[in-house]
């Protein structure tokens, strides 16, 4: 039976994705024919409501077919007329619809970090392509040494979603780890954490070095799945189990946007202590789990 939940859902996806990923297209063909940037804007304002659309009404069948089991902990103040950033740890794909259901048109559309061979989804790496999603390679620090003019693409693509950032308000998702937790990487890491990977601080601190003066603040998300081994596949057939997500909102401070994290070692060193520290009181929360 729940085989056959997790194939309905399939469809149900696929269908959801079909029926607006035609005006999407469409859409998406109109921004690249339309001259001046001021009208192009305005087309992108048009996707970004078609995209809302696509996200709420998988959230009307996943919350009628699937049930979830959702202990959700949301805090005052959100809101769609400021930018926020959003950092969360990372267990399954299935995050991202749990940060849907609390989040979804209480806060602006949503930028996820994405890795550059997602573009190539069918339907939905078009819509990331045309809703300006920055598409990072996944690199070491040896890699970035040897290859820094891929790195400088990655930080010129964080550049273009914050210069768009301040022409219409967004929601920046990172999910600062770089991919999702397994034990298999949490011991081949040795990070220093029970229940997390290490994050990663360069993309967060070139976001608040561009945009924290404009930011309203920064949504701290903690996720827990009581399935130890959490799937998308898992969420699809609908036995999950209970996932939990807390969350708080973090003032931005004047050091966080005024500080050089790529070329000032201590600038550098702060940023990673900050996250370090956020990450261990994470683990602690998670820990009580």
């Amino acid at each position: 039976m729940s085989t056959l939940r997790g194939i309905v859902s399939l469809l149900l996806l696929t269908l959801t994705t079909l029926i607006w990923g035609v005006p999407l297209l469409m859409m998406t063909l109109v921004k690249l024919l339309t001259p001046g940037h001021r009208w192009r804007l305005a087309v992108l304002k048009v996707i970004n409501a078609i995209a809302l659309n696509w996200i709420g009404l998988n959230l009307w069948w996943m919350r009628h077919w699937l049930k979830p089991q959702l202990d959700i902990e949301l805090p005052e103040g959100l809101s769609r007329r400021r930018g926020w950033l959003v950092l969360s740890n990372h267990r399954s794909w299935t995050d991202i619809f749990v940060l849907f259901f609390a989040m979804h048109r209480r806060i602006p559309m949503p930028r996820f970090f994405l890795k550059r061979v997602l573009i190539w989804v069918p339907i939905v790496g078009l819509a990331w392509w045309a809703l300006e999603y920055p598409f990072m390679r996944r690199m070491t620090a040896e890699q970035r040494a040897r290859h820094p003019h891929l790195a400088r693409r990655d930080q010129q693509a964080t550049e273009r979603m914050c210069d768009r950032a301040r022409e219409m308000p967004i929601a920046i998702f990172n999910f600062v780890e770089g991919t999702r937790f397994t034990p298999v990487k949490h011991a081949a890491q040795g990070a220093p954490y029970r229940h997390l990977l290490r994050p990663r601080a360069g993309g967060v601190a070139q976001v608040l070095n561009l945009l924290g003066d404009q930011l309203a603040g920064i949504i701290d998300v903690t996720l827990h799945y009581d399935n130890p081994n959490p799937s998308f596949w898992g969420y699809l057939c609908g036995h999950e189990g209970r996932i939990v997500m807390q969350t708080r909102i973090l003032s931005i401070e004047d050091w966080m946007h005024n500080g050089n994290y790529q070329d000032n070692a201590s600038d550098k060193e702060r940023f990673q202590s900050w996250i370090n520290a956020l990450w261990h009181q994470k683990d602690e929360r998670l820990s009580h789990f």
